[in-house]
């Protein structure tokens, strides 16, 4: 089974009028399922080297973030059975992230070889985190410079950074059901 073959199969629920969590996580499980702890250790070797460029400052909590709340993710999907089976997930949100992460899927395979399993970790723990958990992509508590945190009030989630991505295509903040942090 190829990785690229999630991409496939994800659309194939897209036509679907409801899409179950079960359905999405039955698709999340079986390619998670292909990842080996070799391919855990090439992903965070890829996460370390991005976070080469990460301020100093803040390098070591960007690294634990994104290698505990993003690789190590994979291990959680495979035994999460405690969800809303049948819960419908947001159709308007899984549709629309849909380009943005086959975009996303083939940047990443342009810089990766045939084998690397980044692409499809970073597609399973987005749909994960959006879809079956119902949160942001970065956890609570991610900081980012200038001391700014993703946080939780009253139930809803808010990124201090979310507005900056706008721009950006690519950005998974578009998938992210975060809200921008209000100005104070």
């Amino acid at each position: 089974m190829e990785s690229e073959c999630i991409l496939v199969e994800l659309k194939e629920l897209s036509p679907k009028e409801n899409i179950t969590k079960k359905e999405l996580m039955d698709i999340l499980k079986k390619y998670a399922a292909i990842i080996s702890v070799y391919d855990l250790m090439m992903a965070t070797a890829h996460m370390r080297k991005d976070g080469e460029f990460v301020h100093a400052n803040y390098r070591e909590k960007y690294l634990e973030v994104y290698i505990k709340y993003f690789i190590m993710r994979m291990k959680e999907v495979l035994m999460k059975e405690d969800y809303e089976h049948d819960a419908i997930i947001d159709k308007i949100a899984f549709d629309e992230s849909f380009p943005m992460l086959e975009r996303t899927f083939e940047k990443e395979r342009l810089t990766a070889s045939k084998d690397d399993k980044f692409p499809l970790i970073y597609v399973i723990t987005a749909l994960y985190t959006t879809f079956i958990l119902e949160e942001p992509i970065h956890p609570v508590g991610s900081e980012f410079p200038g001391s700014l945190k993703v946080e939780e009030i009253n139930g809803e989630y808010f990124c201090p950074v979310k507005e900056n991505q706008k721009d950006n295509v690519n950005a998974i903040c578009h998938l992210c059901l975060a809200e921008q942090t209000p100005d104070i």
